[in-house]
């Protein structure tokens, strides 16, 4: 079980977004990477196609999973994530306040 998933709301906590939230996208297990809605945008020129046009397209790229911290459910500042045992599953809870993340 990961600590930040999809549709989780985080913040960026170094580099040049120091301090943005937004909502994960998508999650890279594997590359320890995630991608937030609205930060590390780059532009990407693409060329037009038959049926599309081309131009400059603003995209999100990954950060490290490492960068990035879950916003405590009850204040909204950044917080760490443990696991606990709750009627037999296994739910994460935010640190800073004791709060359950997972519905």
């Amino acid at each position: 079980m990961l600590k930040i998933r999809k549709d989780d709301t985080v913040v960026v906590l170094t580099g040049r977004d120091k301090g943005k939230s937004g909502k994960v996208l998508k999650v890279m297990p594997k590359e320890g990477r995630v991608v937030v809605q609205g930060v590390n945008v780059a532009k990407r020129h693409t060329r037009g196609r038959p049926g599309q046009p081309g131009g400059i397209v603003e995209k999100e790229l990954a950060l490290s999973a490492s960068n990035v911290a879950h916003l405590d459910p009850k204040d909204n500042k950044p917080t760490r994530v443990g696991f606990r045992v709750v009627d037999g599953k296994k739910v994460r809870f935010a640190k800073r306040s004791g709060e359950l993340i997972d519905r």
